[in-house]
């Protein structure tokens, strides 16, 4: 089994690439959980979400917001999950920062309530009080 983060897999050109800007990238996903499910990926290697500089997290958002509307014309899903893993225990296993962007659609999931509260299945259904 290869490892992803020796080389880091990020760093460099990632395959699936589809924009740019100075400081991050967008590609999508190689394992995708949805059809357009893509990351955006800053270009400096850094570990941690919350290492990255203000000025790359603003480039992230920048290209998540570019990444969206391309999804809403090539896909048109019903919805979106944005999420970070940050740390082995909250399932990052490539340690160079990316934001998932997965498109949702009706019907691709039984039961969506919760979203991203998903990852601990049992927190994910919840009542409103």
């Amino acid at each position: 089994m290869t490892d992803p983060n020796d080389p880091c897999l990020f760093c460099g050109s990632p395959r699936g690439e589809t924009r740019r800007n100075a400081l991050a990238i967008s590609a999508r996903d190689s394992y995708p959980v949805s059809p357009g499910h893509s990351l955006i990926i800053p270009i400096r290697h850094c570990a941690s979400f919350f290492d990255l500089s203000a000025e790359e997290v603003a480039a992230c958002m920048e290209l998540v917001a570019e990444e969206q509307k391309v999804l809403d014309e090539e896909f048109s899903p019903d919805g979106y999950n944005v999420g970070v893993n940050v740390g082995r225990a909250a399932g990052q296993s490539i340690f160079h920062v990316h934001i998932h962007l997965i498109p949702r659609y009706t019907g691709d999931s039984a039961r969506p309530q919760g979203g991203v509260r998903q990852v601990l299945p049992k927190k994910a259904h919840y009542s409103r009080q």
